[in-house]
């Protein structure tokens, strides 16, 4: 009987093949790559045109021999892994490795995981592609050579452990420039005066004051607003008022003043406009909208998007539900857009439906226009079937990226946008302005509207109607104090959207680059902002330096051309990677002998030698060390060190009132690393320190009475929790919850 072999990737992708092909076809899965460059050498012969030596790693021997027997017994052998550089590579790996002939194996690639897909594959084989094979390898070699050669000069130059990378040390660059941006920006004060204007039906609106005379109002202090208010209104009295929620740090202003005031609509322009619908979804574009709609990491987007496309286990069986997660294409398969005009037709009737198919021109350079957006397999599985047979987070990655794609074939919404000049009565130079939105035909965004990366953007408001020369009544104004702001730090969508826009990586490489510089310290990220730490910046400064070209951003976007040229068998890889090495080489061998190691001068002298002390970086962050190293050792911590890595006065230590019980010297609370703690003040010579204990709500515990305290998990989540545990197990996550008689053991 014939036997075919057929080799994927992984499991999930090989189960869900096997589904649609017949007892003659045997499908297993190479985990990955079967060989790799070695992972504690170089590997690459930089004097033999930069050979490289790829090996089987010990954890597949067992794997790749139990694929070599099989493929000895196969009639055919069918490499199935998936349709880019990265796959491409894959299979010719597996080719190498188990020593299979041109003649033996045929090549298939899908963008979908079907089962039309799949054997019109099988009807349509080809041999691997190696023009795409040698660009994987260009940009492997390139990036092993980068991070093994450039990687042991931080090690002996900053600290030990350090890591540099093509693109991640450039990304490390954007948010290291961003956040100097942060701090040297200069917060300016200026002010808003807000109206709320009645027109004759007592429908009400917000005004703005816009112009005094034929100049734009600019109120700089609460001094000018009152000079302008007091000109126009008489008697005006200023009372403070509650912040808006969005003012809370702000003086906010009512302005009470006396008598009737009007306003006399002066202008009135209304435009109807046609919005369209966002393309379909990249990589880039899909790691960027799950993150601002879910906040989903780049990381965990991926890898959904990877369950989806593999398979998964329904009550009908196993399907792929999306097709292909990375990919820079627009384009929409001409079967996909037939389909969702129907569906439009039916679920929302033939006025949300188009003419002719809407396709959209590739914004990516290096975008394949053979290859397919991420859409849905089938356009008939809705989200709302799937609710009981995928966990959460998977449905509504599905969910996004189903409305998302069927949106693209809707109809334009049509808006009515309306501006609204309003001159104040009785001085007619005080000019006051609104703007409103209507939505004349909602067309796609009935379905689905894309979310912005702009966290201070203002929905515009819906106007009633009115005329020219309709007058209307001045309820109230409120003068709002507001601070200019700096540009805000970036999240992983705005990252991967900045990374994408200068050409930086390509769209596999987005996720795997973020959790490299957030796993190897050079970034933080408070709640969704990523933050440089100092070692991200004292690293940063000394690549740009030393290695301006890697971190540049112009060379980094050129070089991925380049690799797009190998791909499209325009160049040779040997001469990227030799045009690269040559430069790349002679700066590591100057830099070798002239950078010395990092370290900042400070005016403080070492107790020990009277030598000047200096900042120098570990694993831990920045310390004190004697710039007399390695005759004197001295070393000391920066106490109090701030997140901008500025020096800030160490706090002094203060007494507790208690004695420490093994020395008897007074007990002192202390800050250290991790905050405040308790501990002797003989300290070092008593080292006796005391657990701390926040108490938020005595006899507050609603089983036993007992105290409630914070407490933290594992993972250091704070968690408000019993003082009695484990006697008593009662705790909740919110402090508010404490007070909520119904509250139960939240862990």
């Amino acid at each position: 009987m014939e036997k075919n072999l057929v080799i994927v990737e992984s499991p999930a992708k090989a189960k869900t093949i096997s589904k649609y092909l017949d007892n003659t076809y045997i499908v297993r899965a190479s985990m990955g790559h079967v060989s790799d460059l070695p992972k504690n050498d170089l590997g690459i012969d930089v004097e033999n045109n930069f050979q490289p030596t790829y090996e089987i790693s010990k954890e597949k021997v067992k794997l790749v021999n139990e694929l070599k027997r099989e493929a000895k017994d196969a009639t055919k052998i069918w490499i199935a892994t998936d349709e880019d550089r990265e796959g491409e590579a894959i299979a010719w790996h597996i080719m190498n490795s188990l020593k299979i002939k041109k003649d033996e194996y045929e090549r298939i690639a899908f963008h979908e995981i079907t089962k039309d897909a799949i054997l019109k594959a099988i009807k349509n084989p080809r041999k691997i592609n190696l023009d795409l094979v040698d660009a994987q390898q260009a940009r492997r070699v390139i990036d092993r050579l980068v991070g093994y050669k450039l990687s042991p000069m931080l090690w002996r130059k900053v600290q030990k452990g350090l890591s540099a990378g093509r693109v991640q040390s450039v990304a490390v660059r954007i948010l290291v420039e961003r956040e100097e941006e942060i701090r040297a920006f200069k917060s300016a004060e200026y002010w808003k005066i807000k109206g709320a204007v009645q027109n004759t039906q007592q429908r009400k609106f917000s005004v703005l004051l816009e112009k005094i005379g034929k100049k734009k109002v600019e109120f700089q202090s609460e001094e000018d607003v009152k000079k302008a208010l007091d000109k126009a209104l008489g008697s005006v009295d200023y009372v403070p008022i509650k912040s808006e929620k969005s003012q809370k740090d702000y003086l906010n202003l009512n302005c009470v003043f006396s008598g009737k005031k009007e306003l006399i609509v002066s202008s009135l322009t209304k435009k109807t406009v046609k919005k369209s619908p966002a393309p379909p979804f990249t990589t880039s574009t899909l790691q960027q909208e799950a993150h601002r709609k879910f906040g989903f990491p780049v990381a965990s987007t991926m890898s959904l998007a990877q369950q989806l496309y593999e398979g998964i286990d329904l009550d009908g069986g196993r399907v792929g539900l999306i097709t292909y997660m990375r990919t820079d294409s627009v384009n929409l398969a001409e079967e996909s857009l037939v389909q969702m005009k129907e569906f439009i037709g039916k679920q929302f009737g033939e006025k949300y439906t188009v003419s002719s198919a809407r396709k959209y021109k590739n914004q990516s350079k290096g975008a394949q226009e053979a290859h397919e957006a991420i859409r849905p397999v089938n356009i008939s599985v809705i989200p709302d079937q799937l609710k009981d047979q995928l966990n959460p987070s998977q449905l509504k990655l599905y969910t996004l990226i189903w409305k998302r794609t069927i949106a693209t074939q809707m109809q334009e919404a049509i808006l009515e946008n309306t501006e609204v000049k309003l001159e104040l009565v009785n001085n007619r130079d005080y000019i006051f302005a609104a703007s409103g939105q209507i939505i004349k035909f909602d067309g796609f965004m009935k379905l689905y509207i894309e979310d912005s990366d702009d966290e201070e953007e203002e929905e515009e408001s819906l106007l009633p109607s009115m005329n020219e020369g309709d007058v209307l009544d001045l309820l109230s104004l409120n003068a709002l104090q507001n601070f200019t702001k700096p540009p805000a730090r970036y999240t992983e969508a705005s990252l991967v959207k900045k990374l994408e826009s200068e050409g930086i990586g390509r769209p596999s490489t987005y996720a795997p680059t973020i959790s490299t510089i957030v796993n190897r310290g050079y970034v933080e990220k408070e709640k969704k902002h990523l933050i440089p730490t100092d070692l991200a910046f004292v690293v940063n400064k000394f690549l740009c330096e030393y290695f301006s070209d890697i971190v540049d951003y112009k060379f980094t976007a050129k070089m991925e051309e380049s690799f797009d040229e190998v791909a499209e068998g325009k160049q040779k890889w040997v001469e990227i990677v030799q045009k690269f090495y040559g430069p790349f080489a002679e700066r590591l061998d100057d830099t070798s002998k002239t950078a010395k190691k990092y370290a900042e001068e400070t005016e403080q002298i070492c107790p020990e030698c009277k030598n000047k002390l200096v900042i120098r970086m570990s694993r831990y962050g920045k310390f004190l060390s004697c710039s007399g190293f390695p005759n004197c050792k001295y070393t000391a911590k920066i106490e109090g060190q701030a997140a901008t890595g500025e020096q800030t006065p160490k706090e002094p230590d203060v007494e507790t009132g208690e004695i420490c019980p093994t020395c008897n010297k007074p007990l002192v609370t202390k800050s250290g690393r991790f905050g405040k703690f308790i501990a002797c003040s003989d300290y070092p010579q008593c080292k006796y320190t005391k657990k701390t204990i926040n108490v938020v709500k005595e006899a507050g515990c609603p089983k036993c009475k007992g105290n409630i305290v914070e407490k933290k998990t594992r993972k250091g989540k704070l968690f408000f929790g019993c003082a009695n545990y484990p006697k008593c197990d009662f705790a909740v996550w919110k402090k508010e919850d404490l007070d909520d008689e119904e509250n139960k053991p939240a862990v």
